[in-house]
């Protein structure tokens, strides 16, 4: 895919409706951190050796495209614009750290935008792979199935102790981070999302939100994923947090439940009032949109909207993001009321595209 046509793009793969407990689990994610045995890690590293990883993974790209059957794109870090790369990190396609200093930094990006590769970022590699709703097995098959192919050409940076090494401790020993990201309006509404996030940590987890912050979350988007990697498997890591996650959409959805039974009518109203202001708004700032839009997914989910699918949330997820009008329109001078009128705009647009079929009379 064409650089231009990877930013302006408003559609991720991995990011629709079509995955498992797609109703509140959006996406999972798994990041694999490596390092090469023969090379110093890149906080260490003069540019000559960067330039040799670099060169390294470029050498086993072919062959990665042909064992996985999809091409890459290369994106160098120094040719784009810092916009750019903005939008790159609002897709989450690579990493805000992977920008901090970019020579010989390059992200090798699949053409369905399912696996990322970034070298030279805080490791030597991070493999990146994603897939909409809660799929992480077959994610760390792929992942791994990477790993594997780089690992049958060079050496990792391995310890029989310690595990593979890398640049922050906290990666040590499988250097797996899985992440899955939910939509949980229900414990939200409940104030049940609190008791969740406290009790994450005793279990080896960190529940964040998507947006926002600890003291106010944003769309209700949160991200599970674990803490640690030492002293324990994949396969138990994995577990810990596919059974971590299935138990939050049981309470969400038991919250949804809840809602409609005591508060129907006030739900329905929030959430068509809600679809409406994103239909005829001429002006939405982002947090305004990312709150009306987690109601109407929630609408859309309780089957009290029929008039859209739920096509339009991942598309107005990332097309009203900032720094996406900013390169839509080609132009990040443009003032906050200009932002706030194109989002409005780019929203009615994707509305308006992803109405449901009328059914024949």
């Amino acid at each position: 895919m064409p650089l231009n046509d990877l930013l302006r793009s408003d559609a991720l793969s991995w990011l629709n409706t079509t995955g498992d407990e797609g109703d509140v689990v959006f996406s999972s994610r798994i990041r694999l951190a490596r390092n090469f045995r023969a090379f110093p890690f890149p906080n260490r590293a003069n540019l000559n050796q960067l330039a040799n990883v670099q060169h390294e993974v470029e050498n086993i790209l072919s062959g990665l495209e042909q064992s996985l059957g999809c091409p890459f794109d290369r994106v160098d870090m120094e040719r784009l614009t810092p916009l750019q790369k903005e939008v790159l990190i609002e897709k989450r396609l690579i990493s805000r750290n992977f920008i901090r200093n970019t020579q010989h930094r390059v992200a090798f990006i699949s053409a369905d935008q399912r696996v990322s590769l970034m070298v030279n970022e805080e490791d030597h590699l991070r493999i990146q792979c994603m897939t909409s709703g809660l799929d992480l097995e077959n994610l760390f098959v792929l992942a791994s199935k990477i790993d594997d192919l780089f690992e049958s050409q060079l050496d990792w940076a391995f310890d029989e102790k310690m595990g593979y090494l890398t640049s922050c401790p906290t990666n040590l020993g499988t250097g797996l981070r899985a992440s899955v990201l939910l939509h949980l309006p229900g414990l939200v509404a409940t104030r049940s999302i609190s008791g969740i996030v406290n009790i994450s940590p005793q279990l080896g987890l960190a529940v964040r939100p998507l947006y926002g912050d600890e003291k106010e979350n944003v769309g209700c988007l949160f991200q599970i994923s674990n803490q640690l990697t030492l002293g324990f498997s994949e396969e138990e890591i994995l577990a810990n947090l596919k059974t971590a996650v299935e138990e939050i959409v049981t309470h969400e959805r038991e919250a949804r439940k809840g809602i409609c039974a005591y508060m129907k009518d006030t739900l329905e109203d929030d959430v068509w009032r809600a679809y409406g202001t994103l239909r005829y708004a001429r002006s939405l700032s982002e947090k305004e949109t990312l709150a009306l839009l987690s109601k109407v997914r929630l609408g859309i989910d309780l089957r009290m909207i029929d008039e859209v699918t739920s096509a339009c949330f991942p598309r107005i997820l990332i097309g009203s993001r900032r720094s996406y009008l900013q390169n839509y329109v080609e132009n990040e001078n443009l003032s906050k009321n200009e932002i706030d009128r194109l989002r409005a705009q780019r929203v009615r647009e994707v509305l308006q595209h992803c109405r449901a079929p009328e059914e024949p009379l």
